[in-house]
């Protein structure tokens, strides 16, 4: 029987999965602790370091000293975005949880859209969207944008998302937190895919989920490349589809370190 989640102790609890973002990973920490305060909100920080190979961990860690509500973990190897998101989120001790990639593409002030989307409850979830007229404000490189398009057909006709959640793969997104815990405690997927295995779990839990605009800038300095990385997603998404209707199960955890010795 797994652990139950840690008290409740904070507005929102920022998450952020990290692997080899060591030359960011300072001005992530600092830009969304500048967020809480400026919302005046009570919260919490967490990276999770993803098995980098550079000093992402040790870059992170310099921060607590600044900061004492952030919590910075790390394992090897290297298990993927989606299992860096399970292990913080398992974590999180926020009434509300907000997941943010690194790198500051999209900035921490639109995160006010969907968090009073959550406080209204007028969702569960609030999904980050870069498809609404006015969001993009430096595109991907056109070879990029049209595997985006082909992606997304492919997620709406094969694995049956919905039409109205147009960005499936925005690393902006929110959840009130028993929701988030419920949806990421149950989920398999470690690679990129985890966005789609927790968008159907939501459905089928009959969360309701709710699209809002970012402002986004696309970072060159990306994690994934599509020449050797299709045919990956392509076999994670199979591999969800599949897992779902025979109800698998999440993948044992690793021992975590949070501060250096």
């Amino acid at each position: 029987m797994s652990a139950p989640p840690p008290a409740v102790d904070y507005d929102l609890s920022i998450v952020i999965p990290a692997y080899r973002e060591a030359a960011k990973i300072e001005a992530d920490i600092e830009a969304a602790f500048d967020f809480l305060a400026g919302e005046r909100l009570k919260g919490e920080v967490l990276v999770v370091d993803d098995g980098s190979s550079d000093d992402t961990a040790a870059v992170a860690r310099r921060s607590l000293s600044r900061f004492p509500d952030l919590r910075v973990f790390s394992y090897t190897p290297n298990r993927g975005k989606g299992h860096a998101l399970r292990y913080g989120i398992a974590r999180a001790k926020g009434r509300n949880i907000l997941f943010a990639d690194a790198g500051l593409c999209v900035p921490y002030r639109i995160a006010r859209i969907a968090l009073a989307m959550l406080d209204m409850r007028m969702c569960d979830v609030a999904h980050g969207s870069r498809r609404m007229r006015g969001s993009v404000k430096r595109s991907q490189p056109l070879y990029r944008q049209i595997g985006s398009r082909i992606f997304g057909i492919i997620v709406h006709a094969f694995m049956g998302i919905p039409l109205y959640i147009s960005d499936t793969q925005c690393g902006f997104k929110a959840y009130r937190r028993d929701v988030a815990h419920r949806l990421y405690g149950e989920a398999f997927t470690d690679g990129f895919m985890f966005d789609t295995e927790i968008i159907l779990r939501a459905l089928g839990e009959q969360y309701t989920i709710l699209e809002f605009p970012v402002v986004w800038e696309n970072d060159a300095d990306t994690r994934f490349n599509p020449r050797t990385g299709s045919l990956r997603l392509l076999r994670e998404l199979l591999v969800i589809r599949q897992g779902l209707r025979r109800n698998a199960k999440p993948k044992p955890e690793l021992p975590v370190v949070e501060r250096e010795a």
